[in-house]
């Protein structure tokens, strides 16, 4: 679609236009300003204090919070997620908690489709609700090109329903609660098929794709700050430009969700 590869910017939040990036009618969209300062400040200093804060390696630097499927068992990925679970509850604990305000309105939206939005499961158990994360790298990019598609394919993961989102977008649901200048979002126009993750032995990894790769291929940019919601087709190959001050951090509240069937829609972390 000639209109598809762009953000569309709203000033307030509107679960509707999310639906349209879950359905692939558009790249992303941006609610600038959709939560406080104050709410994002407060939860930035919880996750920095939060004892169960975590480090990140050379895959991705940086601080984190919840946890990560990406290359782990099924089992293992829903054990962190349940010993995150708490740690976590005691940082969104705000009277005007913005993810359950966000999750309440893209349900009550998809639900007038007849669609049932809810966090993934599997053997009676939940996926993660979210994550917090800060990033530290100073090279070219503060979090390599990447998507998102690859790593729901994982072998180990094969009786997680996650897996059934096959080729349909991978929603990226992000909160920034910190920024400084730089830590911009960049998206390419590529959606890497087996093909080329096999070539480049990123299978089910998909990161971090080598900019020979990209040379050439359409991209866009995000500007966000604080209180920017956004949302977009994380099966794109996507980066994180690092701050330019060495001292600024980029934070964020951050999700993964998608159409596992017409009727459903689930969240991972």
């Amino acid at each position: 679609m000639a209109d598809y590869f762009r953000f569309q910017e709203y000033g307030t939040f509107r679960a509707d236009a999310v639906v349209d990036v879950l359905r692939g009618d558009l790249l992303g969209v941006v609610f600038r300003q959709a939560v406080s300062a104050e709410v994002c400040a407060t939860l930035a200093e919880r996750f920095r204090s939060s004892p169960a804060l975590r480090v990140r390696g050379s895959d991705a630097p940086g601080h984190y919070l919840g946890a990560y499927h990406y290359h782990k068992t099924t089992e293992g990925y829903l054990d962190e997620s349940a010993a995150a679970r708490a740690a976590l509850t005691r940082v969104l604990d705000l009277p005007d908690d913005p993810l359950a305000r966000i999750r309440a309105q893209l349900g009550r939206v998809l639900a007038e489709d007849g669609v049932t939005f809810r966090t993934a499961r599997h053997a009676g158990r939940e996926a993660g609700l979210a994550l917090i994360r800060s990033w530290h790298g100073r090279g070219a990019f503060a979090l390599a090109p990447h998507e998102d598609r690859a790593q729901c394919r994982e072998p180990r993961q094969a009786d997680f329903e996650i897996q059934r989102i096959a080729d349909r977008p991978v929603g990226a649901m992000n909160l920034c609660l910190e920024n400084g200048t730089g830590g911009r979002l960049r998206v390419w126009d590529l959606e890497p098929d087996d093909a080329l993750r096999d070539r480049l032995g990123l299978t089910y990894t998909g990161s971090p794709y080598p900019m020979a790769e990209l040379d050439g291929v359409e991209s866009c940019t995000l500007d966000v700050g604080p209180g920017d919601v956004y949302f977009f087709n994380g099966a794109h190959v996507h980066a994180v430009e690092p701050e330019r001050d060495p001292a600024a951090r980029r934070t964020t509240l951050s999700g993964l969700l998608g159409f596992i069937d017409e009727r459903t829609v689930v969240s991972w972390t």
